[in-house]
């Protein structure tokens, strides 16, 4: 009994299975992916008080860099709030693949000064027994804003999934430096129109005038500009 052709068995395909130890690593690799996620994302809370790290502080001394004398009078003192809504957005991506919003809560101070040391001679008039004064200042100017970082705080935080897994391995100290940079600029362009420079003069003529007529000064004109 002959056999045809046709009936031969077909050749064996070569096995592209993947050999034992890339199966190996590709199981390390998903079983530290999902250990770190689980850390940052805090579905595992017990990991993470299993495995805390202790913080210490190995900062050095603080070395002098200079130092100027200030002959301003801090006048007046203005805690301003703002909230801040930053948004970035990715072109040609939706929100939701990348992207990032920002809900701050920025508090500062800017305090409102008269530099006294821009008085000359000239700005200075005593009458001759020393009753009465004028003195002419320069008018108040407004300090920079500083933000009070204990009292300012991201109320919310939006991420595309880009961005969420970026931040699974990486940490990035610089996320709310912008929304602090535009607070600040928000804190002062919010004290440019608050009349605190008008209350610092006010303050530094009432000082003056006490502090002369403490010296025997029974008339004392203030006046800026």
């Amino acid at each position: 009994m002959t056999t045809s052709a046709t009936d031969a068995p077909a050749p064996a395909r070569p096995s592209r299975r993947l050999p034992g130890w890339a199966k190996v690593l590709l199981s390390v690799v998903l079983v530290i992916a999902v250990f770190f996620a689980g850390l940052r994302l805090s579905v595992l809370p017990g990991l993470r008080d299993l495995f805390g790290t202790d913080t210490h502080d190995r900062s050095g001394p603080a070395l002098l860099k200079s130092v100027r004398d200030l002959s301003r009078f801090d006048a007046a003192s203005g805690t301003f709030q703002v909230v801040v809504d930053l948004e970035k957005d990715a072109r040609f991506l939706p929100d939701a693949i990348r992207g990032t919003r920002t809900l701050y809560v920025g508090t500062g101070t800017v305090d409102a000064y008269v530099d006294l040391g821009q008085v000359g001679e000239r700005d200075v008039t005593v009458n001759g027994d020393r009753t009465a004064a004028t003195l002419r200042l320069p008018h108040a100017r407004l300090g920079r804003p500083a933000l009070d970082a204990d009292h300012s705080y991201a109320v919310s935080k939006q991420r595309g999934l880009l961005d969420r897994l970026g931040d699974l391995f990486s940490d990035n100290p610089n996320s709310e430096q912008a929304v602090q940079k535009l607070a600040v600029r928000h804190i002062g362009d919010a004290a440019q129109s608050s009349g605190l420079t008008a209350r610092a003069e006010s303050n530094t003529t009432a000082m003056l005038q006490g502090l002369l007529r403490s010296l025997g000064f029974t008339q004392v004109r203030v006046s800026y500009g």
